[in-house]
């Protein structure tokens, strides 16, 4: 069964909601009416009807090397109090989107390459437990502007990437709220951040083990062929 949503129907129910995040988490001045739609996945729960518990969201710029149906397993995987799906981000973008926190910090694990530090998300493939997200007290707090403002300077965050941008920001504080997928699932392809100041570390971002079932051709970069 499909059912077809109104883009400009679903941007009238969340601009109330993303608004103020808009402008720490968008390019340009950040409060396009339009730019909401990069928040959707954020407050999905709370525009979705009830009887719609789980969601996966994806980019358009994917190849899948498996059938997505095995995708919907991984809710199975959820540890108790998580309520997002995700994988990890495979550049050292938020290595540098964090420079000024992490500087002030030195020991931080924000920022810093797996499997021992927080690298921060993607979010070209999203495992939304829409039930968990309306539960979950702290999840529905983190949407609040005051906490959304508290965040952003505590981490002296600015980004331009929407909904990926929020997710790792809130997963710098509260990893217990994101299931962590394999970057099997959502292998990125990207390396724009190889060849602007970050060749050094780079690999230790980009390397993914193992059989890839979802190829993400983030940046506009080719995807392999069969």
């Amino acid at each position: 069964q499909v059912i077809v949503h109104d883009v400009n129907e679903l941007t009238e129910k969340l601009f109330p909601i993303v608004e103020a995040m808009q402008k720490h988490f968008s390019a340009g001045s950040g409060t396009y009416y339009s730019d909401s739609i990069f928040f959707l996945s954020v407050a999905m729960h709370r525009i979705m009807p009830k009887e719609i518990t789980q969601i996966i969201q994806v980019d358009l710029d994917l190849k899948y090397k498996t059938n997505i149906r095995d995708l919907f397993d991984e809710f199975e995987n959820f540890p108790e109090g998580a309520v997002i799906g995700i994988a990890r981000e495979m550049q050292p973008v938020y290595r540098h989107t964090f420079w000024q926190y992490r500087r002030e910090n030195p020991q931080t694990r924000v920022g810093e390459p797996p499997p021992d530090g927080l690298p921060g998300f993607n979010s070209g493939v999203l495992l939304l437990n829409l039930e968990a997200m309306r539960q979950s007290k702290l999840y529905n707090q983190l949407l609040e502007p005051t906490m959304v403002q508290k965040l952003t300077e505590k981490y002296h965050f600015k980004g331009h990437l929407g909904d990926q941008d929020f997710f790792t920001m809130v997963g710098m504080e509260h990893p217990e709220l994101f299931h962590v997928l394999d970057c099997t699932w959502n292998r990125q392809l990207c390396t724009w951040w190889r060849d602007h100041g970050y060749s050094d570390v780079f690999d230790q971002y980009f390397q993914c083990e193992g059989e890839v079932k979802i190829y993400h051709g983030n940046c506009n970069t080719p995807i392999p062929e069969d």
